[in-house]
C-alpha cells in the first residue's frame, strides 16, 4: 500500500476569512509547502482557475494538485443549475490529474458567518434528506462520468456535522458517492474519528488529518462560539498537536487499504502559528504515524481515464 501527503493552503491563508494571511503571496504556500516535504497541495482562493494557468506554476513548485473544495446548494437550486457550477471545477481537477472532488452542501451553512454560534445551524428534515440524496447521487454519477469521485467532506456548522448524520448519507447515498474523513471536524462535532473510519472506511476517498487542541474545544462548546471563533483561538492544529488518536484512525483505514491522498489541513492565524514551521511539524508528525500503521508513502495508482458514457 502506498499514499501521497499533500496539504491544505489554510496553513497559510484562509478561504473563509481572507484577511488571515491575505498578505501571502500563492508562491511562498507552493514554495514553503514544497519545502516542508509535501507532494501536493489541495486548490484555494488565491489559486489560478484554468489548467493554462495553473499547470505552469505548479510544474515550477514541484507539486500535484491534490483536490479542491465545491459548495454545493443542492437544497436550493436545480440539479442543471448545480452541475453548470461543478462542471469547470471538475475539468480544472481533471486537467491537472486530480481525480477526487471535495464537496460539501452549504445551503444556509453558519460556518463562514462570524457572527452565528454552531448551535443555530442548520438541520434537515425527511423532505431535505431525501431532497440532499437525491442531488449527490447525481452529482456523484456526473463526477464519475470525468473520472472523478465525489467525496462528501461533512463539516462544523453545515447539514452534515455530526457521526450520525455520515451514518445516514452514506447508508442512503449510492456507490458514486463517497467520503472525505475529517478527524478535525469530527472531533469538533464530538465524534470518535477512528469509529467512523471503522464503519466508512470503505467509502473513504479522501482524507483530512487535523489536530484539535482539546483546552480551545472545551471553552468553544462551552460557550457555544461561531466556528470562526473558534478557529481563531487556535481550536485547529496539525497532527500531533493536539488530542486526536491518529495512530487509531489510521489503524481503521489500514484495513481499507486506503491508497487516496492524505491531506494535513489546520486553519489557524498565521501570526500566531507560523506556516512552515506548522507545515513541517504536521508533515513529520504524519510520516511518524502512517509508517506506524504500516500505510506506506509513495506513488498514487495510475488514474483513470475520463469515461466516455
Amino acid at each position: 500500500m502506498s499514499l501521497r501527503i499533500g496539504i491544505n493552503p489554510l496553513t497559510w491563508t484562509n478561504d473563509d476569512l481572507p484577511e488571515l494571511g491575505r498578505e501571502t503571496p500563492l508562491e511562498t504556500c507552493l514554495s514553503e509547502a514544497r519545502l516542508a516535504g509535501y507532494a501536493g497541495i489541495e486548490l484555494g482562493h488565491k489559486f489560478p482557475r484554468t489548467a493554462t494557468e495553473l499547470a505552469p506554476i505548479m510544474k515550477r513548485a514541484g507539486l500535484r494538485v491534490v483536490s479542491g473544495w465545491h459548495s454545493s446548494h443542492l437544497l436550493e437550486r436545480d440539479f442543471d443549475a448545480e452541475a453548470a457550477e461543478l462542471e469547470p471545477h471538475l475539468e480544472l481537477l481533471y486537467a491537472m490529474g486530480s481525480r477526487v472532488v471535495v464537496l460539501c452542501e452549504t445551503t444556509g451553512a453558519v460556518h463562514g458567518d462570524g457572527a452565528t454560534p454552531l448551535s443555530l445551524r442548520p438541520r434537515l428534515d425527511e423532505r431535505g434528506w431525501a431532497r440532499l440524496i437525491h442531488g449527490l447521487d447525481e452529482l456523484g454519477a456526473l463526477c464519475a462520468s470525468w473520472g472523478i469521485r465525489l467525496a462528501y467532506h461533512h463539516h462544523m456548522g453545515t447539514v452534515v456535522q455530526t457521526a450520525q448524520e455520515i451514518d445516514r448519507l452514506m447508508a442512503c447515498t449510492g456507490p458514486d458517492v463517497w467520503l472525505t474523513l475529517d478527524t478535525g471536524h469530527l472531533t469538533y462535532a464530538g465524534a470518535d474519528p477512528a469509529a467512523v473510519a471503522r464503519l466508512h472506511g470503505d467509502r473513504v476517498a479522501h482524507l483530512h488529518l487535523k489536530d484539535v487542541r482539546q483546552p480551545q474545544l472545551a471553552k468553544a462548546l462551552v460557550n457555544d462560539v461561531p466556528f470562526l471563533s473558534a478557529v481563531l483561538e487556535g481550536v485547529f492544529t496539525v497532527p500531533g498537536d493536539g488530542c486526536v488518536d491518529f495512530d487509531a484512525v489510521l489503524a481503521e483505514l489500514s484495513l481499507y487499504r486506503y491508497t487516496g491522498w492524505t491531506v494535513v489541513e489546520a486553519e489557524q492565524d498565521p501570526k500566531k502559528a507560523h506556516p512552515l514551521t506548522y507545515a513541517t511539524l504536521g508533515h513529520k508528525n504524519t510520516v511518524a504515524a502512517l509508517e506506524r500503521a504500516a500505510l506506506k508513502v509513495g506513488d498514487l495508482p495510475q488514474a483513470g481515464a475520463r469515461s466516455t458514457a
